[in-house]
């Protein structure tokens, strides 16, 4: 995990307790939920957000403890990835409306998808992480496709026309993100590229240099 300025962590934990709490108000949750796009779109990414803020608190002895069995932030990665094949189930949308135990393990669950990106990202590497991505994203795409598509309502609390905007919401997130990261995956290549070009021509730049201030070049 990145260790940030003093100043700025307290601020990042700060603010993403305010929004968990905010979150949590029961207007709030009210008026996110009254839409099946601002319930998935909306709400479940600033949870998730949430968890990611919340996570820079957590006691370094804590962190270390967790790494020794999310080595390379696969554990963390996989729970993450399923979690939310979970929460996409419109079924899991119905019941968190209607029943308080599943609301309250859906904002637990979202929490600690928030939290274990921060702790797996950067130790997941680029190969792994292409490999969450690949499995997510395609996830996503496919449920936003069925929900444009289907011509019946999948969850009975929203109308067909939201569900239908939602599952093109899904859609365009799963491509942007998707694109977002192979732009950067390039970028990190090109830069990797970059870097070992100019070790391996270090060495010839000194030899031509010592040749050229050798006494049998005067």
């Amino acid at each position: 995990m990145n260790r940030w300025p003093t100043s700025r962590l307290k601020g990042s934990v700060t603010a993403a307790g305010i929004l968990m709490c905010l979150l949590a108000l029961p207007s709030a949750r009210q008026w996110l939920e009254a839409s099946m796009t601002r319930h998935m779109l909306v709400q479940f990414p600033l949870l998730a957000l949430a968890g990611f803020g919340l996570a820079a608190c957590l006691p370094q002895r804590w962190v270390e403890r967790m790494n020794g069995w999310n080595g390379y932030g696969i554990s963390g990665l996989l729970a993450t990835a399923l979690l939310l094949a979970l929460l996409m189930i419109p079924r899991v949308l119905d019941l968190a409306l209607v029943d308080g135990r599943i609301e309250l393990a859906k904002f637990l669950a979202l929490l600690f998808c928030g939290a274990a990106l921060r702790l797996s990202w950067q130790p997941a590497g680029l190969l792994v992480q292409g490999f969450f991505l690949g499995n997510v994203l395609p996830m996503t795409a496919v449920v936003g496709y069925l929900f444009e598509s289907s011509p019946v309502r999948l969850c009975n609390a929203y109308l067909l026309g939201d569900q239908e905007r939602l599952g093109q919401g899904l859609v365009w997130i799963a491509a942007a993100v998707g694109l977002a990261w192979f732009s950067r995956l390039v970028r990190t290549l090109m830069r990797r590229e970059e870097a070992a070009t100019s070790v391996q021509a270090a060495p010839d730049k000194t030899r031509r240099a010592t040749e050229s201030i050798s006494p049998g070049n005067h």
